[in-house]
């Protein structure tokens, strides 16, 4: 239901908190497409945005506080990359070898030959 100002100022506080929470809710579902690449436009999530800021703005307005579960936007969730064994390489790299140098008698020969 798309609410204007005017339309959730005439609602009761336990409607535009019911409102809220189901706008979120549908924020996140929609964020999470977004995120998955299922959802090409952000249309959406932007009306639900403000429609979420206009909910909050007229319960500011009325003096009551929104409930925490209904007022905090649901968190969207990351990508996390898999662990690989490349990764684990890099991130704890091994004490430095030290090299054996190669003779100099075989290197002598080798740069006459060529």
């Amino acid at each position: 239901m798309k609410v204007n100002a005017d339309k959730a100022r005439g609602l009761d506080a336990a409607e535009l908190t019911k409102q809220l929470r189901e706008a979120s809710e549908q924020m996140f579902r929609l964020r999470f497409q977004l995120s998955m690449g299922q959802m090409d436009g952000v249309k959406k999530l932007r009306v639900l945005r403000k429609e979420r800021a206009r909910i909050l703005t007229v319960l500011q307005q009325k003096g009551v506080a929104p409930s925490a579960a209904a007022a905090a936007p649901v968190p969207l969730v990351t990508k996390t990359k898999p662990a690989t064994k490349v990764a684990a390489k890099k991130a704890a790299p091994k004490a430095a070898a030290p090299k054996k140098a190669a003779p100099k008698k075989a290197l002598a020969k080798s740069k006459k030959g060529a």
